[in-house]
């Protein structure tokens, strides 16, 4: 008898507690679409710039060529490989994944229209937060929202901003921010 006595008073400590604590508590702050977008832009703008990944198909390629950015120096047997050579232009436009100055063109047959690589832009910005979604409400105290985080191309070439728009090129991506309530104010607690 003497320990459910004992859970008794235990429980009604709990519940006494847990009242305090609830009426102690104050209602998060509103965070609208606006500034969610504000804090998720703020974190992009304190990281270091990043260059755009950019995927080079047969046409990006053909693009490329026409814009002086590489030159064909070299053509295999099988008349559908080749290597390419970035010219002064093409390396200040873009950076091979392995370094170097030359592009290994390998598609698997001559017919090959899904062959591709990818190349980054030697010019670089900060990500940027793109339609952000309004903020909801998640565990108590937290709020996420879904937004667009898009790779800038300022600073790149006309050339080489059409070759990124080509089919195959992911220029933004799906993401979730998360927000947490500290001291008052909502604060960015993570990005995924």
């Amino acid at each position: 008898m003497r320990s459910s006595g004992h859970l008794r008073v235990a429980g009604a400590f709990a519940l006494l507690g847990a009242a305090f604590l609830f009426a102690g508590c104050k209602s998060a702050p509103p965070l609208t679409a606006a500034q969610a977008q504000a804090l998720i832009q703020a974190k992009y703008d304190q990281s270091p710039p990043v260059g755009a990944a950019i995927t080079i198909n047969d046409l990006g390629m053909r693009q490329g060529a026409a814009a002086k950015y590489w030159d064909r120096t070299k053509v295999y047997p099988n008349k559908y490989w080749a290597d390419f050579t970035l010219t002064a232009d093409g390396k200040k436009a873009v950076t091979l994944p392995g370094g170097g100055d030359v592009i290994q063109w390998r598609p698997e047959s001559a017919n090959d229209i899904n062959y591709s690589l990818i190349l980054t832009t030697v010019a670089t910005d900060h990500l940027k937060a793109r339609d952000v979604k309004d903020p909801q409400d998640e565990v108590v105290g937290t709020k996420t929202a879904v937004y667009s985080e898009a790779v800038s191309l300022s600073g790149v070439a006309a050339p080489l901003a059409a070759i990124a728009h080509n089919p195959g090129n992911k220029l933004s991506t799906k993401k979730t921010a998360t927000f947490v309530v500290d001291g008052g104010t909502w604060k960015l607690q993570s990005i995924n």
